[in-house]
């Protein structure tokens, strides 16, 4: 019979729940991972297109989102981005920058895997892989039942992540036993999803699926992809993490560009798209609001309403992709619930929440696998 009493059990083999581990490791605690699919650390392996876009250079609280928006402080001035660049350089694992400050794998997200099994093994920590939790108590310390055995510890944390992407494995079980307990939630939403399209907007731009272009939406300047659906690509994910049903998002179509100056210049539309956007959304926008009068020049009335349609065109979706193509979940634990420094329950000693499964949100381009270290880094110290 295994030995089942741990000084601490992490529920969730991903960024986060590894990075408790090592750590409470390093500590000479004595713990265990469980986690419900055959291989930990699934969502690593599939992120940044499988090169894992493993931190961003210029994180800062201000790329997080969350009704408290000074709880990710303490964590992330604990532990940054060079605390993880320097475990990534020990191990030897080549990477490179991309675009703002993202850093990724030059080989495969394997290799940050390969990084935290190897140093979850170095600090004693156990992984229990295809093992589902059936229920948590609390009597003093914690049980966890198991499929494979009931497992007790003094320190339960809660890395289970989100709702985002169920065929690998999500699940709403952190969220239950955060309600199992009494702690207050924030209500989940797909987060850096694509956004959906429907009536007049879908019939004049589902045939531009594949056309993309710099714009700014929802105050972020980055790529925009139409799609069959609506729209997709880093400005549009980045905005919808902000975006409520019913909202419109503002979109800047020619970030830059003195579009009045250029109308006044040439007193045609056509032209003046052509020279910024691709031919097919300029020809496009041009038929759905270009001057009907044959041969006319645009009045300088027109000129006006043209280049405010441009600078601030305001879509309307319909809705998101939904939790299938998100990459996060915003919403989550509330995070008054929690303690900023060790992110132990303020109403639960000994429960920890970590990751995704808080009300945190991170922008796109690394910085949720930041907090993922971050979270995972500081709860360790305590758990």
């Amino acid at each position: 019979m295994p030995d089942c009493t741990y000084d601490a059990i992490v529920i969730g083999g991903g960024a986060a729940g590894l990075m408790c581990a090592i750590e409470a490791g390093k500590r000479g605690r004595k713990v265990l991972v469980i986690e419900r699919n055959a291989q930990v650390g699934r969502k690593i392996l599939i992120s940044g297109g499988g090169r894992c876009n493993f931190t961003n250079l210029h994180t800062k609280p201000a790329n997080f989102l969350s009704a408290n928006p000074h709880f990710a402080k303490s964590a992330l001035a604990r532990y940054g981005p060079q605390d993880f660049l320097r475990l990534v350089e020990k191990h030897g694992i080549p990477y490179h920058e991309k675009t703002l400050g993202q850093l990724f794998c030059d080989r495969s997200a394997r290799d940050i895997l390969d990084l935290l099994l190897a140093e979850c093994e170095a600090g004693g920590a156990r992984i229990e892989a295809g093992c589902a939790v059936r229920r948590v108590t609390k009597d003093g310390g914690f049980a966890v039942d198991t499929t494979e055995a009931t497992f007790r510890c003094a320190s339960l944390v809660i890395a289970t992540g989100g709702l985002s992407i169920p065929k690998i494995g999500a699940t709403a079980f952190g969220y239950e036993v955060a309600r199992q307990f009494g702690l207050r939630m924030v209500e989940c939403r797909p987060g850096l999803v694509p956004l959906t399209f429907s009536g007049a907007d879908r019939s004049s731009f589902s045939d531009l699926a594949g056309v993309s272009t710099e714009v700014v939406a929802g105050g972020f300047r980055e790529k925009m992809l139409f799609t069959h659906r609506g729209a997709s690509g880093p400005a549009i994910l980045q905005a919808s993490s902000y975006w409520k049903p019913g909202e419109a998002v503002e979109i800047d179509l020619l970030p830059g560009v003195d579009v009045t100056a250029e109308l006044q210049e040439r007193r045609a539309l056509r032209p003046v798209l052509q020279a910024h956007l691709p031919r097919r959304l300029a020809d496009r926008w041009s038929e759905l609001h270009g001057v009907s009068r044959v041969g006319a020049l645009l009045s300088d009335r027109e000129i006006e309403q043209l280049t405010q349609g441009l600078h601030r065109w305001r879509l309307h979706p319909a809705g998101t992709e939904g939790y299938e193509k998100a990459e996060v979940t915003a919403g989550g634990v509330d995070t008054d619930e929690i303690s900023s420094k060790t992110f132990e329950s303020r109403r639960v000693p000994g429960l920890y929440f970590i990751g995704e499964v808080l009300d945190v949100t991170g922008h796109l381009g690394g910085f949720n696998f930041q907090w993922a270290w971050a979270s995972g880094y500081s709860a360790g110290q305590y758990v």
